[in-house]
């Protein structure tokens, strides 16, 4: 599986880059997962359901499973959370694996980013930021992707890959 990353700070437009690559990519026929890296904690149960209840219990592992798709819950408890290294083999083989966050990971990445949120740019420091997906124009020592431009940004992020 190739691996290619998105990051950038808050409200840079990373997860609406994300959605737009995932649609432009797939489309072309290529198969594509998704890792998210939140830093916060959050949780795609609900309170009164039974895999909820499961969990509150005390279970490791919940998978919830339908005929439409299926969810594995697993509870870190005292565990560290996993690195990206430890998730990846997790997931089904695909063509391409789009990861949100991770941005001190050694992969190669593209950085959304927004004037107006008044954040510092990351790829002057980091050198696996291979490029910048940007609502302004900037002078930098790698190619800078209008934000908008999803069908330029998925050519590059699949020509860095390979696909």
């Amino acid at each position: 599986m190739k691996i290619y990353g998105v990051v950038g700070w808050k409200n840079a437009g990373k997860t609406g880059l994300m959605e737009r690559l995932v649609t432009e990519i797939t489309s072309r026929g290529i198969s594509v997962s998704t890792i998210k890296h939140a830093h916060h904690s959050f949780d795609v149960d609900h309170e009164g359901k039974d895999s909820f209840r499961h969990r509150q219990a005390g279970a490791t592992e919940v998978l919830l499973a339908s005929r439409n798709r299926f969810a594995l819950m697993h509870e870190l408890r005292q565990e560290q959370e996993p690195s990206l290294d430890d998730l990846l083999p997790r997931l089904s083989p695909v063509d391409l694996v789009l990861i949100e966050g991770y941005k001190r990971d050694q992969h190669p990445k593209i950085e959304a980013h927004r004037a107006e949120t008044g954040n510092p740019l990351i790829a002057p420091d980091d050198p696996t930021i291979r490029a910048v997906a940007s609502d302004t124009p900037l002078d930098l020592d790698r190619p800078v992707f209008d934000l908008d431009d999803t069908k330029a940004i998925a050519d590059f992020v699949l020509a860095e890959v390979g696909l």
